[in-house]
């Protein structure tokens, strides 16, 4: 069957017109490129187009299903351990409550009652005055920054959040981009860093400490001292938008308590907002995700009346070696993913205390608990290594090298793209353990680049004769 005449017309139309149309959508996509450099244009753009990534990503490589296993000498050697335990102490001894209370170091696995903070009692409520609220927008992961910021504006500190920024997550050292942009790629300040930050930089002081009760922190605010602490919780997994739910970790500033109501008085510079009201049940739960930590800033001359609240969390042993027995307690008492904390915390403590072996053991079995924590895997605390790294200190001295390698690829996979300076710097170390230096140097470049100012990734660095990137001004 012959074709009309115009089909001839419009495929010759066609034909003609096909050069022209490639160089036209060739044109464009130049265009496109071109006007996306024009820095304002880029750097408006840039993240938007890094979440997209992120999310296509994610949705072929969910983060929740990236599971590492300890190697299998490591779980035969505890398997080995406990049984030795088991049967040199045929039978156990019921363990103390968890409200049990410890008067000093112990090395036993039971928690004492709890040190007193303060000899007279507490009031109802406090609500601190002069607090300035902080939130986070304006960038990435600012959470630490936002509330060290809040902290220290209590005591009428002249800086401003920028100024944190700039000394502790400079981001990635790439002039091309914006500042904020740049600190994209540092997911999380570790609290040393803050504290190192106040004892350093500014004429406060700060410590931080494991092991943290709620009586404490309310001892410390009826004192007038306010209280930052970092927990767990679930929530949304962008400040610009609310799509997804994870679990992730987060600071939190405490100005007050309520005992009528039991909540404390929460300064929350994520979704919260000022004056938040964090019930105690809820908030306990939180701060167990990261062995109930708490940060103390103060006037430099009010150092001693801070250690006389403090009481026995003073020293810094003593508190790891509470934090420890409140660990051991609740691996015994708890289940799922508090289980999960626990273990992992008592890791941590042991970490803390230079005990890297029985660390190991402990990290072992958290991480063999997390594939089967019976919750929704988005749910899963899957970000738990982008804020808390022990589980590569306590592998590292334990001679471990080839688990940190193998946990930090897990890690990472957790990340659209290559990032988290901490895990590329312990993935380093145990690299130039084993022998391979090409590696350890690679990890150790790029950790630099992403975080120029992190002295541990400096050194490293220097230690293999390279010349550290110099961090932008």
């Amino acid at each position: 069957m012959r074709r009309p005449y115009f089909c001839y017309i419009i495929t010759s139309m066609l034909k003609n017109r096909t050069p022209r149309l490639l160089l036209a959508v060739l044109g464009l996509l130049l265009l496109a490129v071109a006007v996306y450099n024009i820095p304002f244009v880029h750097n408006k753009l840039s993240w938007r187009l890094d979440d997209l990534r992120a999310q296509i990503v994610y949705f072929f490589r969910p983060p929740a299903e990236a599971v590492f296993v300890p190697d299998q000498q490591a779980q035969i050697d505890r398997i080995v351990t406990a049984t030795l335990l088991a049967m040199q102490k045929p039978t156990l001894t019921p363990t103390p409550p968890v409200t049990a209370t410890p008067v000093g170091p112990s090395a036993t696995p039971t928690i004492s009652p709890t040190p007193s903070v303060t000899p007279t009692p507490l009031p109802g409520s406090v609500t601190l005055p002069g607090v300035k609220y902080i939130d986070q927008s304006g960038g990435y992961n600012l959470c630490g920054p936002s509330n060290l910021a809040m902290a220290l504006k209590f005591w009428k500190w002249n800086g401003t959040r920028d100024d944190i920024l700039w000394a502790i997550k400079p981001g990635i050292n790439d002039p091309s981009l914006e500042f904020m942009v740049r600190g994209k790629t540092d997911k999380n300040v570790m609290p040393y860093e803050m504290v190192d930050y106040v004892n350093d930089q500014t004429k406060f002081r700060a410590l931080w400490r494991y092991g943290g009760s709620p009586e404490l922190l309310k001892s410390l605010l009826a004192a007038g001292y306010p209280v930052l602490v970092e927990k767990g919780e679930v929530q949304c997994e962008s400040f610009y938008t609310c799509t997804a739910v994870s679990w992730m970790g987060h600071y939190q500033f405490l100005s007050g308590y309520n005992e009528a109501d039991r909540t404390f008085l929460a300064q929350d510079s994520y979704r919260d907002g000022p004056n938040f009201k964090a019930k105690y049940d809820q908030f306990s739960n939180e701060w167990r995700a990261f062995n109930y930590l708490f940060i103390v800033i103060f006037p430099a001359d009010r150092e001693e009346q801070v250690n006389q609240l403090l009481g026995n969390w003073a020293d810094e042993k003593w508190a790891n070696q509470h934090a420890l027995d409140i660990a051991n307690a609740e691996t015994k008492t708890l289940s799922g993913l508090d289980a999960y904390f626990a273990w992992f915390n008592k890791g941590t403590s042991h970490t803390q205390l230079q005990e890297y072996a029985d660390a190991s053991s402990a990290y072992d079995q958290a991480f063999l608990l997390y594939p089967d924590l019976p919750i929704e895997k988005d749910k899963l605390p899957f970000r738990m290594l982008w804020y808390q790294t022990g589980p590569y200190k306590a592998y590292f001295y334990a001679g471990r090298y080839q688990d940190v390698i193998d946990l930090a690829n897990v890690t990472l996979q957790t990340v659209s793209n290559p990032t988290l300076e901490e895990t590329l710097f312990w993935r380093g170390m145990a690299e130039q353990a084993a022998g391979d230096l090409a590696a350890a140097s690679a990890d150790f470049i790029q950790a630099n680049h992403l975080n120029p100012k992190m002295p541990a990734i400096i050194q490293a660095l220097q230690t293999l004769g390279i010349t550290p990137e110099k961090p932008l001004k």
